[in-house]
């Protein structure tokens, strides 16, 4: 029957089709509607298992360097979440008061030009009322600007006293002398407006990652290599996708604060014309019986000093360049400790049969030129970079040895700092097995 009422009939059939077409529309236009939602759920969903997938990556490849939060490790390599990354400027809303008001004053001082140019050309009495009231109101609005223009340089100074910490990991804020001798204060928020880099953010990372920069051997420790395979590296395209997506989800926008500016460990660094430089001086090699036997024929004497400037990266070797060792040393952070290197050496290290016959100064000669020879327990191996005999000059290993030495109170005398002291005999059996890293 109901066959009969719905199909049999021409009207019903039509009416059947009508709805049915309706139906469809109705679907597809739902369809439609929300595909837009549907597809910015799906792009959200895939970001979020790059971004998973960046964060092991960087685990895994990237952290050694650049810290395991990407905060950079001090003489090392530069922070990745960082303000000054991604352009965050502090002083923005401060700086933006400021030619605000200095651009108000300037027109109050192009009014007043005016109107003594007025009153030269001769104006009658009310008029010269008019504008000695009006001199009046731009004299207290003129006053008004300057307190609120000093008040602004004082919080401004405030903020730079406040980044002092930043600033010594290389938060780029200096003083300068522009032509005429007056000191300024230069700041650059931006990483690539620091470099000059004119595309996006996500392409500098990309191409940083995806070719390295070899040149930065010349001022870090270590090059950034090229990571993608197509250049040489070991990672897929997507790959290097993902660890960027990982490292612009650090991005907080507008909500960067002063805190996270003082977590940075290390900032980014502005590549020297001609990259390295530094006195033409052999490098000091890897041949450890012969640098130890130049360091006493030659009666070398470290500097303490200089030596802990190399070592903090405040200055380079005399080949040109920054070895960064306080970045995983200082602390402990990713090696031995620092301030208890001369000390653990004396009294922990040289108690290994494998370094039988060992001085203080050989340990450390190998450990620095050879650092893989020897793995003290408990940290991994390949942590330390393996080219510092081709960065550094027999004076600089002289100076960065009395320079561990000097944390020391123990009254072992060191040849090295000019006590005439012949080094010891070395039991050169064990040279090529055991070092100290």
């Amino acid at each position: 029957m109901l066959q009969r009422m719905l199909i049999d009939k021409i009207e019903n059939r039509i009416l059947v089709g009508i709805v049915a077409f309706v139906g469809v529309m109705i679907l597809v236009g739902w369809v439609a509607i929300n595909e837009g939602a549907r597809m910015s759920s799906f792009e959200r969903q895939f970001e979020a298992r790059s971004i998973e997938r960046g964060a092991e990556l960087f685990a895994a490849n990237c952290s050694t360097c650049h810290g395991a939060e990407g905060l950079g490790i001090n003489g090392r390599a530069p922070a990745l979440n960082s303000p000054h990354l991604f352009g965050y400027d502090y002083f923005a809303e401060i700086n933006n008061e400021i030619d605000r008001l200095q651009e108000r004053d300037a027109e109050l001082e192009a009014e007043l030009g005016a109107m003594m140019d007025e009153i030269r050309a001769g104006v009658s009495d009310e008029r010269r009322a008019e504008i000695l009231e009006r001199q009046t109101e731009i004299s207290e609005e003129r006053d008004s600007i300057a307190t609120q223009l000093a008040d602004l340089e004082t919080q401004k100074q405030d903020l730079i006293v406040a980044l002092q910490p930043a600033i010594d990991n290389g938060y780029p804020i200096t003083t300068q002398l522009t032509a005429d001798g007056e000191s300024v204060t230069v700041i650059q928020p931006s990483r690539l407006a620091q470099l000059g880099w004119s595309n996006t953010l996500e392409s500098f990372i990309l191409t940083t990652l995806i070719h390295g920069r070899p040149t930065s051997i010349g001022y870090w420790p270590q090059p950034m290599v090229a990571w993608e395979q197509t250049a040489g590296g070991p990672l897929r395209r997507d790959q290097i996708q993902d660890i960027a997506n990982y490292i612009l989800n650090w991005d907080k926008g507008n909500d960067w604060t002063l805190e996270d500016a003082l977590r940075v460990q290390q900032y980014g660094i502005v590549p020297g014309l001609g990259g390295g430089g530094g006195e033409q001086v052999p490098p000091v090699g890897v041949d450890v019986d012969a640098i130890l036997q130049r360091l006493e024929e030659q009666n070398i004497v470290g500097d303490p000093v200089r030596g802990g400037q190399i070592y903090t990266n405040a200055a380079t070797s005399q080949l040109g360049r920054r070895l960064g060792c306080s970045g995983c040393h200082m602390g402990g952070v990713a090696a031995p400790n620092t301030e208890e290197t001369w000390d653990a050496i004396l009294n922990e290290r040289l108690n290994d049969p494998a370094l039988a016959g060992y001085t203080p100064e050989r340990y450390l000669v190998e450990s620095i030129v050879q650092p893989g020879n020897y793995i003290v327990p408990g940290w991994p191996a390949g942590q330390m970079p393996a080219n510092f005999g081709e960065q550094i000059s027999l004076q600089d290993i002289a100076d960065i040895i009395v320079y561990l030495r000097s944390y020391s109170d123990s009254e072992v005398g060191s040849w090295l700092e000019g006590t005439g002291e012949a080094a010891p005999a070395d039991n050169t059996e064990n040279s090529e097995e055991s070092s100290g890293e």
